[in-house]
Order: C-alpha cells, then structure tokens, then sequence
C-alpha cells in the first residue's frame, strides 16, 4: 500500500514514517511532502497513492487547499496536533483524524480502516485504467485555475480588474475590491468565504475576517507584545493598518517567509 506524507517537519516526518513501518510493514511512504505548493505540483505530476496522511497546518497554508484542488479518491487519515479541524477534515474524504502525539493503537486501526477501504473499491476496466495513466502523465493535469478578473460594480455599470492589480479586499456591510491605484469598486460575491476561493493563495492571504491581501502590497509588519501583528499596506494605502490575530500570526509569519 503505497502512502504520500504531507508534513512541514523533517523530525516529526521521520518519526512518524518510523512508526508506520514498525506496525505495517505493508504500508511505503513513497513521498513526504513539506508544502501545499509541493503538493499541489506533486499531485498534478503523479499517480494518486493508496493513501495519504496529512498534517494540516503547513508552512504556507492548510492541506485542505490541496484537497480543494484535487479531488482524490484515496482514503486521507489527518495527523494533527489540532482538533477545531475535525469537521472540515471529514468532508474532503477524510477516514480517521489523529491527534499528535499520535497513539500507535490509534494509527494502527486508522491504517486497517484504509485497507479496508482499498479492498471494497470496484475494480476499473483495463482500457479506463490506461486512460488514466496517461492523464495521470506529467503535463496532462489540469493546472489549479485561479480568477484572473474580477468585474467591479461602477455606475450602473462593470469595470473588468487584473487580478494582479488588486491591492487588497475588504469587507464592510458589502464586499470591496480596492486596486493599487486606490480605485474602489464593490462586487457581487456574498461572503469574503467566496472571495477567497477564487485567489492564488501564494499571492493572497486572507489576513482577518475583513481583510484579503495581495503579498506585493505589503509594505511592512510590526509585532507587539501581546504576539499580534499589525499589517501596514504600501502607498498609497499606508494609512491602512490590518491586525492580525495571535493564533494566525504564525501562520502568517511562514506564509511571508519563502
């Protein structure tokens, strides 16, 4: 049973493959994955494992991402050292959600649930088999498509906006788009949610539940003590100042840091 392992910690990666080999030897961890930019590149190029165990907090996003990309059919089994994910975890085809320090009896029935789950899958027709081989070839995956306009409410009218010339988004009673000549136009999307969705999320990050940023219109971060940050914009938005809340502040840092 081959296994894809998507962890940002070299120590803890190692450990846990460690593990998996000690209670079944019948589970490869071919791939150990360090980012969802890793693993998005990785899943577009490759064939989908047997299985995959995934940490959830990674160096510049959540594994969810990758999920919302490629829609696998492979059992997940969430390795985590945090339980507010539960729910969403098992809506991306997720089997089992374990908690860090992981608990070899727990792993051990998680893998077994895995197996299980491979068994009972209906065996493809050969001719379909190939097809997906060859789809599955690097270069034929579609690559993760992101909004390159969005159309901006002006007048009665639309006004089409580069993607790449959105300095932030904001919301406030309704959702705003603001480019980085300080034009400001609001849109038809009902929740920031959707918004979001929509973007790169290398080059945007939502920062709070207002703000949606562009990494190239930051200009600077100021820490204080209480282990939030404050976001301050490049002109002529510096008069803007964006928190950031303590638990996101990590995340943050490592997003900002490539």
């Amino acid at each position: 049973m081959n296994a894809v392992l998507i962890e940002d910690e070299k120590l803890v990666a190692r450990e846990f493959a460690f593990k998996v080999a000690k209670l079944d030897a019948g589970v490869t961890i071919v791939q150990t994955l360090p980012s969802v930019k890793t693993a998005l590149r990785w899943f577009g190029e490759n064939a989908e494992p047997d299985v995959v165990f995934a940490d959830i907090q990674l160096g510049d996003g959540v594994s969810f991402e990758i999920f919302q990309q490629y829609k696998l059919s492979c059992p997940i089994i969430f390795v985590t050292s945090y339980n507010e994910y539960a729910i969403q975890a098992f809506k991306v085809n997720g089997i089992d959600y374990l908690l860090k320090p992981v608990d070899p009896n727990d792993l051990q029935r998680a893998i077994a649930k895995a197996r299980s789950l491979i068994k009972a899958k209906p065996v493809l027709p050969a001719n379909l088999q190939e097809l997906i081989k060859v789809l599955q070839q690097p270069g034929s995956a579609p690559k993760p498509a992101y909004k390159e306009k969005f159309l901006g409410n002006a007048r009665g009218g639309w006004v089409p906006i580069d993607t790449a010339e959105v300095a932030f988004f904001q919301h406030e009673t309704l959702n705003f788009l603001v480019t980085r000549n300080n034009e400001r136009y609001t849109l038809d999307y009902n929740t920031m949610d959707e918004i979001e969705e929509l973007l790169d999320p290398a080059q945007f990050y939502r920062a709070s539940r207002q703000f949606i940023v562009n990494i190239d219109s930051i200009h600077s971060v100021k820490s204080l003590e209480n282990s939030k940050l404050i976001l301050r914009l490049r002109p002529p938005h510096q008069t803007i100042e964006i928190d950031i809340s303590r638990q996101k502040a990590p995340m943050f840092k490592r997003w900002l840091d490539r």
